[in-house]
């Protein structure tokens, strides 16, 4: 491709977003840049303090646990506190537990800090999801999710390869760097981040001119929405098994630690290289469709797994599930914004986000448990089985889904909200977040109208 092409492709793909997205996607970098913590916790636990694997294990489980707890807690901040404080809250405790957990001896003060680390630092993501939604247009939230998602994998990247350079000189200048540059987050939100929460009372509002609160019984009982988080549980379950069953399987075929690395570091620098591009491509497409062929390809790219018995072979299996990777991940987030009510950002995204810490707890003890007992060829014919019935199901439960952003109606107590209305050009910034168009309409007149169930 010639390189004028290359430098267009560039410049449209980063173009029309607001300048606020920009500097919340430099805090998304910083943070992902410092995330040292979960690269060498299991080695700081047991080569530098000298214990057990089983208690790295559990160490590992109670800051996932931390991260399923903060989840729906940090959706709910987002809605009521606001996006803004409710960052600046979760980065700043961030920052102190991941320092307080350098410095702490006890195996149960670890243990403990080591939740509050999970909680603090997974609260902060409901309200990323929710602040870009509210500051970029509809037309163009495929594309900022997709560059959200490219800056955590290239911050990981660096941060990956940083830590073992780090844990060489000092653990704990590891979680000193971590919580430096967390704190470096939040000042940032601070300086450069209005609060971007759609005003009170502009949607939701019902005949007698109350306002519909969103509440965490809304999210639940909204069928469709939860059938996509459960989907997407499905989803995560079988991506998990690129870091918990991968190197367990490579490890019983007599692979070293260093093969796997390579394997896996295929993953990293095609989302590096391919996210941009391939989300030029995907960004007006049909999400349904997407959704339907990312998950099967997911499914049966850890399934070729079982038919792969060299470093290229496993390598070639990594390429196929990333790229199912690249497409799934911008493609959800931007359906879990439109099934969500302006007012209610924070806890759908808080549900949402809790579906992927939920799997990271369960696919652990998934593919051990299947190893064990039958073997990592069955792990790998199980993904496949997944992934089919993860794409059958978006296939059906997406059938109605609105082709625009613009025509995704929710409904709330025989209220039908016109979730979006176009926004102009200038009204891209924070301080003009679009306004949901409220209309009352009689029962019978919602139906068939493809609005959200």
């Amino acid at each position: 491709m010639p390189l004028v092409a290359v430098r267009r492709a560039v410049r449209e793909s980063v173009s029309g977003l607001p300048r606020e997205f920009w500097w919340l996607w430099t805090s998304t970098l910083v943070n992902r840049l410092g995330a040292f913590v979960a690269t060498f916790m299991a080695l700081y636990l047991t080569l530098d303090r000298g214990y057990s694997a089983s208690y790295a294990g559990l160490v590992a489980s109670l800051h996932g646990l931390g991260g399923v707890v903060s989840s729906l807690g940090g959706g709910v901040m987002a809605d009521r506190l606001g996006r803004r404080p409710t960052l600046l809250i979760a980065q700043a405790s961030t920052a102190v537990s991941v320092a307080l957990l350098g410095y702490v001896q006890h195996p149960a003060a670890i243990a403990a800090v080591a939740f509050l680390v999970g909680a603090t630092s997974n609260a902060s993501r409901p309200a990323v999801q929710a602040m870009m939604a509210d500051i970029v247009r509809p037309e163009d939230r495929v594309r900022a999710f997709s560059l959200n998602y490219w800056a955590i994998n290239l911050g990981f990247a660096v941060s990956s390869m940083a830590a073992g350079f780090i844990a060489e000189v000092s653990y704990r200048a590891g979680f000193l760097i971590e919580a430096g540059m967390t704190m470096t987050c939040a000042i940032l939100v601070f300086l450069k981040l209005p609060e971007s929460r759609p005003e009170s009372g502009t949607a939701g509002v019902g005949k007698a001119g109350r306002t519909d609160a969103v509440g965490l019984g809304t999210v639940v009982r909204d069928g469709r929405f939860m059938g996509v988080v459960g989907l997407s549980f499905l989803v995560a379950l079988i991506f998990q098994q690129g870091s918990v069953g991968l190197p367990v399987a490579m490890g019983e075929a007599g692979f070293t630690p260093a093969d796997y690395g390579l394997a896996i570091a295929v993953n990293g620098v095609l989302i590096v290289v391919l996210q941009i591009p391939v989300t030029r491509f995907i960004e007006h497409r049909d999400p349904r469709r997407l959704l339907v062929v990312s998950s099967v390809l997911a499914g049966y790219g850890f399934g070729l797994t079982a038919f792969a018995g060299s470093i290229g072979a496993f390598a070639l299996t990594v390429c196929v599930w990333t790229l199912a990777e690249i497409v799934n991940a911008p493609t959800q987030t931007g359906v879990v914004v439109r099934l969500s009510p302006a007012q209610g950002r924070g806890r759908y995204q808080g549900m949402y986000t809790m579906s992927w810490s939920v799997a990271a707890l369960v696919a652990p003890l998934m593919s051990g448990v299947v190893i064990d007992r039958w073997g990592a060829e069955w792990l790998w014919g199980l993904c496949a089985v997944i992934g089919t019935v993860a794409g059958v199901g978006y296939g059906v439960l997406m059938r109605r889904m609105p082709v625009t952003e613009t025509e995704t109606e929710t409904e709330t107590d025989g209220v039908e909200e016109v979730a979006e209305r176009p926004v102009a050009p200038g009204e891209s910034g924070v301080g003009t977040p679009a306004r949901a168009e409220a209309r009352t309409t009689a029962p019978e007149a919602k139906a068939g109208t493809g609005g959200q169930d």
